[in-house]
């Protein structure tokens, strides 16, 4: 099965795993010829024997990787120790495809090196490994040892210990204590021959033919069967990532809320895209659980309805127009204003230059009718060309689109990428001085980011001020296995500065016009419980909708098993005050088969 390791480095230091040299102390082996697995793996998770050479250690071939750029075998010992720290399996790195077979006996002779997936500025935690191997087979043909089961009584309910202040709030040089925690019991299955029984799919398949499944069945359940990211301190321990040594055209295609039946066995891997990975030698059978897309209702005569969707670096060139019309009209109800993120420009990730979006725009109006929807116009403003993030060449934008039945616009013009659009008061009421215009696009807030599109709508007689946002990706954030605990998560700081320059836009109209009705939406990248969103609701400027629903409900995103909140709708006092309804619409995140990575939402209110 095709695989996405990386590139595999240089043997690291023990210093470039810990964060600092001083985190572990190096033992040397009483006498080389007595190592075993378990002492190569030791208590912590970096090995008394990293960068040493060790002689014919002895184990059973449980699992061979002949595929990717990570080929080799898990050797587990058939004689454990007694001590639950440490792990009885590690992998040995061939570089090629290996010359033995599960069931093998066989003896080691290599180094030991600490294997840091994504490399050492990730801040990942380390894969112990032996490499450069010379293998002596003793016998074939024998028992693989018993795997290990993985449930809900085994796995702690606390996720992680601390970082130790003196390693840079590493935990690699930390004794661990599987008893008590769950990154800590992972690490001590290591390499280990491992199993899973009737697990719940909370993550659908992906394109790398990966899936992730619940073994804690009722830890943070969403109503629709997978496990929701409620807080920081909210890790859900029972998530586990699931890949398979076998070929990729019989990974299972699940969806969220199915479920491996029967059990799920092989190594316990660990990598840089979801750390803990079982590599499945054996596939439990899916069952389907039936899930179905969500369609929300109709919008009344007298309710205006404001959408967000990202559609996921839409051009003319792509294949899913027909389907996003048929979500935007079937499961949104059409809309009378659309705020779409990720469109790009008319040649996509073709890097000449190119930055109107006009075909894109158009090919996916076309489509909206020809799906039955409105003859939606629209309004945005082209960015500067490479300025705003992104796909290298796609240019993506923000794009209002607005069912002009139901909905005006109210052009001011003079907008540009470069020019700031601002607010005005003008016989009592606020107005803005160019629509479709930018917020602060000089700021350095949005340096190499989407700058926030703002335009003045009217429904029924009454303004609508809305923003549409898509804020700095969390790209570059250290994992929730990280080594660093709590890990670090650089990304938010640009999103902070962004969410205050969209709060004193905010608190401008507000100031301007105290019962303006005012909506920001979109990719905020970030959760609503996060300090983003806080700064964002700074004064009661706006609040997040999604907050209306019940925690079991909030969610736009799925992630490693986490259900979680990226996309959103904030709203200004009035429109609260006024009482709205919103939805969360899951008809891409849950499925294997989805158009977009993200949900869309859906508010409606009455101005």
């Amino acid at each position: 099965m095709p695989s996405r390791s990386s590139a595999r480095l240089a043997a690291l230091t023990v210093a470039a795993v810990c964060g600092a040299a001083s985190a572990v102390v190096l033992t040397s082996p009483a006498h080389a010829d007595s190592v075993r697995v378990h002492d190569i793996q030791g208590t912590t998770r970096i090995s008394p024997y990293a960068g040493r050479q060790v002689t014919d250690v002895p184990g059973i071939v449980t699992a061979t990787r002949t595929y990717g750029s990570s080929r080799g075998f898990w050797l587990q010992d058939a004689a454990p120790d007694d001590d639950p720290a440490t792990s009885e399996g590690v992998f040995v790195f061939t570089s090629s495809t290996p010359k033995v077979a599960v069931g093998d006996a066989v003896t080691v002779t290599g180094t030991v090196t600490e294997y840091v997936p994504g490399g050492a500025s990730s801040g990942n935690q380390s894969l112990t490994e032996i490499t450069k191997p010379q293998v002596t087979t003793v016998s074939t043909g024998n028992p693989v040892p018993a795997p290990a089961v993985i449930d809900e009584d085994a796995v702690p309910d606390a996720y992680t210990p601390k970082g130790d202040p003196a390693a840079a709030g590493s935990v690699n040089g930390l004794a661990l204590d599987p008893s008590a925690y769950a990154l800590d019991y992972y690490e001590s299955l290591e390499g280990m021959n491992v199993q899973v029984a009737d697990a719940r799919v909370v993550t659908a398949t992906d394109s790398h033919s990966e899936l992730w499944v619940t073994v804690k069945p009722w830890e943070h359940r969403s109503r629709r069967g997978g496990t929701v990211y409620g807080s920081y301190d909210s890790q859900n321990t029972g998530r586990l990532q699931i890949q398979s040594l076998g070929p990729a055209a019989g990974f299972p295609k699940a969806d969220v809320g199915d479920r491996l039946s029967g059990t799920t066995t092989g190594p316990l891997d660990f990598n840089q895209y979801g750390g803990y990975t079982l590599v499945a030698s054996g596939l439990g059978t899916l069952e389907k659980g039936g899930l179905e897309r969500e369609t929300t209702r109709a919008q009344s005569g007298r309710e205006l309805a404001v959408a967000t969707y990202n559609v996921e670096n839409l051009d003319p060139s792509d294949a899913t127009f027909e389907e996003h019309a048929a979500a935007i009209v079937h499961h949104l109800k059409s809309p009378d204003i659309v705020s779409l993120e990720e469109i790009q420009d008319n040649n996509g990730a073709e890097n000449d230059g190119t930055v109107d979006a006009g075909q894109t725009v158009t090919k996916l109006i076309d489509a909206i009718a020809a799906a039955g929807g409105p003859v939606y116009d629209w309004r945005s403003v082209d960015p500067v060309d490479g300025q705003d993030g992104g796909e290298p060449g796609g240019n993506i934008r923000q794009v209002f689109l607005f069912n002009p039945e139901r909905v005006s616009f109210t052009d001011r013009p003079g907008g540009g990428p470069a020019t700031a659009t601002g607010v005005t008061k003008v016989r009592g009421k606020a107005r803005l001085t160019l629509s479709p215009g930018r917020i602060d696009p000089a700021n350095a807030a949005w340096s190499n980011s989407r700058k926030p599109l703002v335009g003045e709508f009217v429904f029924r007689g009454k303004t609508v001020f809305v923003i549409a946002n898509h804020f700095n990706s969390k790209g570059g954030d250290q994992a929730l296995t990280a080594q660093y605990q709590p890990p670090v998560r650089g990304s938010e700081v640009q999103r902070h500065a962004q969410a205050t320059a969209v709060n004193a836009f905010v608190k401008d109209i507000l100031a301007a016009q105290k019962n303006a009705d005012v909506i920001a939406l979109g990719d905020i990248n970030d959760f609503e419980f996060s300090g983003t969103t806080k700064i964002l609701e700074d004064g009661g400027a706006l609040w997040s909708a999604i907050k209306s629903l019940p925690k079991s409900e909030r969610y736009t995103y799925d992630y490693q098993g986490n259900q979680q909140v990226l996309d959103q709708i904030l709203i200004s006092p009035a429109i609260r005050r006024g009482g709205f309804e919103y939805d969360s619409v899951h008809i891409n995140a849950e499925f294997h088969d989805q158009i977009s990575d993200h949900d869309p939402q859906v508010l409606r209110l009455r101005p």
